[in-house]
């Protein structure tokens, strides 16, 4: 069920440029802010990510990423 969010205290220039980047997107200022909540919902936090790379098994070979390096310096 769809639920309602109000935002209140909101400065002017942020209203200005908000309603200015909706206008041209071809949206309304609701389904503007809609569809950028949806992204920013998309979007994981720095948080998220550090918490999903510490779950992460990884097994690093020393001697693999050495030469991995070296192979990368001889290109140059």
């Amino acid at each position: 069920m769809a639920k309602t969010i109000q935002v209140r205290d909101v400065d002017d220039d942020t209203h200005r440029v908000l309603t200015a980047r909706a206008e041209a997107a071809g949206l309304s200022l609701s389904q503007y802010l809609r569809r950028e909540f949806r992204w920013m919902v998309g979007q994981p936090t720095v948080a998220e990510v550090l918490d999903r790379a510490e779950r992460r098994p990884i097994a690093v070979d020393a001697e693999v990423v050495v030469a991995a390096v070296r192979s990368g310096r001889e290109r140059l």
